[in-house]
């Protein structure tokens, strides 16, 4: 009978293996999907003794089949918070020196303000008439889908009186969210996925868990100002900014537009 080895590499997989699970834990935990977490870890188990311990053919077989096709639903299934987590993955400090030897790295930029001060200063007079609005800055990750999808695409220059008549009351597309990409306004009217996070507290409307949801689905920043109370919040990289006043709002701007 061959003796069982147990070396460094046997315990450098060990902990691997660990590493990946307790990720892969982390994430379903983030996007509320810790369920299917479980279920899956059960499945991986019965798939394993039955296979491997049991050698159970037929049943085998079978687990194999739905394993492979398992991996393809799963990516279908959690695509949007995929891309997140790889994107996210790609941006990490300890990432960007191996960016910058394949020559992605970051280029420094300076701020614009011409694209800024127009987006500050509507939102601060709507704010003062309590009119409410959504504005969804685009960064790395494209928001084509937002745009093709139930918008009315506009293409123009960001400007503040276009801004605050988009979002008049009395307005057609005022009740949507405003799409800013490329230093352009794409689309306004656009519908956004609405976070179901039980941290968002229960005073804030539709309009933050609209701009929560598309923070929790890419790297975009949102603006919201209150119909009900005026206040003007930002929502990034999955959270609140509240109760923000002209400087703070363009500071973070100049801060995340970057």
């Amino acid at each position: 009978m061959d003796e069982i080895g147990f070396d460094l590499m046997d315990l450098l997989d060990i902990f691997l293996v660990a590493m990946i699970i307790y990720y892969c834990y982390r994430f379903m935990k983030e996007s509320r999907s810790i369920n299917v977490f479980v279920g899956i870890l059960v499945f991986i188990i019965i798939w394993l003794v039955v296979s491997q311990v049991l050698e159970m053919r037929l049943l085998g077989s079978i687990l194999d089949k739905l394993v492979s096709v398992g991996v393809i639903g799963f990516i279908v299934l959690f695509q949007s918070e995929i891309r997140k987590f790889l994107y996210n993955l790609g941006a990490h400090q300890r990432v960007a020196p191996l960016m910058k030897f394949f020559g992605y790295g970051r280029k420094k930029k300076t701020v614009d303000r011409s694209v800024i001060m127009p987006i500050v200063s509507a939102c601060m007079n709507m704010a003062k008439v309590k009119t409410g609005a959504l504005i969804v800055i685009e960064r790395a990750i494209p928001l084509d889908d937002l745009v093709q999808g139930a918008g009315e695409v506009i293409d123009a220059n960001i400007n503040q009186q276009l801004i605050e008549n988009i979002f008049y009351k009395g307005a057609p597309l005022h009740d949507g969210a405003m799409i800013i990409s490329k230093k352009r306004i794409r689309a306004a009217g656009c519908v956004l996925p609405v976070s179901h996070s039980l941290d968002i507290p229960k005073e804030l409307g539709l309009r933050h868990r609209a701009g929560m949801g598309i923070t929790e689905e890419s790297d975009a920043l949102a603006i919201i100002v209150s119909e009900e109370t005026g206040r003007v919040s930002v929502a990034v990289n999955s959270e609140f900014k509240l109760r923000l006043s002209f400087e703070e709002l363009e500071s973070i701007l100049a801060k995340e537009m970057i």
